[in-house]
């Protein structure tokens, strides 16, 4: 499985990052899940505050090697106040001076404790380059959304 966004797309755009809102949709097991991409560059908080306002979850895809930068607490604070839930895609980890640790530790100080240490947060190796961790992500995106019971209502517009 590749991540749902082609990654070579973003080659083409200034400076090589994303910089609009992306939404795309891939069927696993059965079901739909629709992907809202916002940029992740700190020049982007109104992207990201909107994206965070329509969306169910959250998945917060922090860089192994670079850790929590200040969007990534932005991203935290905006899904926090939606009262949704935050899958943690730690991306990267093919690189190596990538350190998912370091990433799980540095979360903790904004409450998003592992399940793997006694908390309740789901935390997801990933490369998105290689594919690597991607079904198991796609895994959890379908297990936080039967807990929570998100459900599309076909009879209603998106």
């Amino acid at each position: 499985t590749r991540f749902p966004r082609n990654t070579k797309v973003t080659l083409g755009e200034a400076g090589g990052i994303t910089q609009h809102i992306g939404a795309y949709q891939l069927e696993i097991h059965d079901k739909k899940i629709t992907f809202l991409d916002t940029p992740g560059h700190a020049a982007f908080t109104a992207m990201r505050a909107r994206g965070a306002q329509i969306t169910d979850i959250t998945i917060l895809v922090v860089a192994a090697d670079d850790g929590v930068m200040p969007q990534t607490i932005e991203a935290i604070n905006h899904a926090k106040a939606a009262g949704m839930p935050i899958i943690v895609a730690v991306n990267k980890i093919d690189k190596p001076q990538a350190n998912p640790d370091r990433v799980m530790q540095e979360l903790t100080e904004y409450e998003l404790v592992p399940e793997a240490w006694g908390g309740d947060t789901i935390f997801a190796p990933i490369s998105a380059k290689f594919g690597e961790g991607l079904e198991n992500l796609l895994d959890m995106i379908l297990l936080v959304s039967e807990v929570e019971e998100l459900k599309a209502n076909p009879d209603r517009r998106a």
